[in-house]
């Protein structure tokens, strides 16, 4: 973790970006005082979340499944059957 005041964190911010980007925190301070905290983001995952997650149990998506459904259905979910 570290602590940086104003003055300096808007000096030399890029010269922080890297410790920044291998998950340093950095406690911004006023006057030697904690006043914020700098964190890194969540890393994004850099593939698709992949469908049918249960596959290696018997479940399987069918092509069916893919498809608009009924308008009769679609009106029952907006409300718009009795």
């Amino acid at each position: 973790m570290l602590q940086l005041n104003i003055h300096k964190a808007k000096t030399h911010l890029s010269r922080y970006l890297p410790a920044l980007e291998h998950g340093e925190t950095i406690i911004l301070c006023k006057r030697n005082v904690p006043i914020a905290e700098i964190r890194p983001l969540p890393k994004t995952p850099t593939q698709p979340r992949p469908l049918g997650l249960a596959a290696d149990r018997g479940v399987e998506l069918l092509p069916e499944f893919f498809e608009p459904l009924p308008v009769e259905l679609l009106a029952a979910f907006n409300g718009a059957v009795d």
